[in-house]
């Protein structure tokens, strides 16, 4: 699943966080019923199904896989890179996903935990 070597993109800080946007929520679930509709159909059909999603997104096909992990969860890259490397995604592939899917608007990286209990306090 190696999409070759990603950009060089957007570094995020130690422990960021993202969580998927509004916009992520529809996304994901389109990306759900693309792999569902089409499962049935064979390779050649997911592959034309997942490439159709990605396209109207300006996202990668395989970028749905970092989509759908997020759904519901506020994870880090590591713990991201953890849960999809037994699926044979590498932490670059995610990273590079990840910068994808915030410069689409899906994914949303959450405020530091300090900079989120400084806006409490306000």
């Amino acid at each position: 699943m190696l999409l070759g070597k990603p950009p060089a993109g957007k570094r995020w800080p130690r422990g960021q966080k993202f969580t998927l946007s509004a916009s992520g929520a529809a996304a994901e679930e389109d990306y759900r019923v693309a792999v569902t509709s089409s499962r049935a159909s064979g390779r050649a059909a997911l592959d034309s199904a997942l490439a159709a999603w990605a396209a109207t997104r300006g996202l990668a096909p395989a970028d749905g896989v970092v989509l759908s992990e997020l759904n519901g969860k506020r994870l880090g890259l590591a713990a991201l890179c953890e849960s999809l490397e037994p699926a044979g995604i590498v932490a670059d592939e995610v990273r590079a996903a990840i910068g994808r899917l915030v410069a689409a608007g899906v994914v949303d990286p959450l405020p530091p935990p300090s900079r989120a209990a400084d806006q409490r306090v306000l």
